[in-house]
């Protein structure tokens, strides 16, 4: 049954992050933001830099939530 609650997934792009030399500092931000504007953030992916694996997921979760951020 479709509430209608608006929903979100985040996909942190980036082979620096995977390798652990970045540390990825958006996801709670985002998180935090989302929900004070009332969209539960259900989903978040880690993506090497891979063009194919990005636009597969972010096919994937578009037809899965309301919103689909990128960092």
């Amino acid at each position: 049954m479709d509430t209608g609650a608006a929903t979100a997934c985040v996909l942190i792009i980036g082979n620096e992050i995977l390798s652990g030399k970045t540390q990825d500092t958006n996801l709670q931000f985002l998180g935090a933001e989302l929900a004070a504007k009332g969209i539960t953030l259900v989903e978040a992916r880690v993506l090497r830099d891979d063009k194919a694996a990005i636009v597969t997921a972010v096919n994937q979760c578009r037809a899965a939530y309301t919103y689909v951020f990128t960092t």
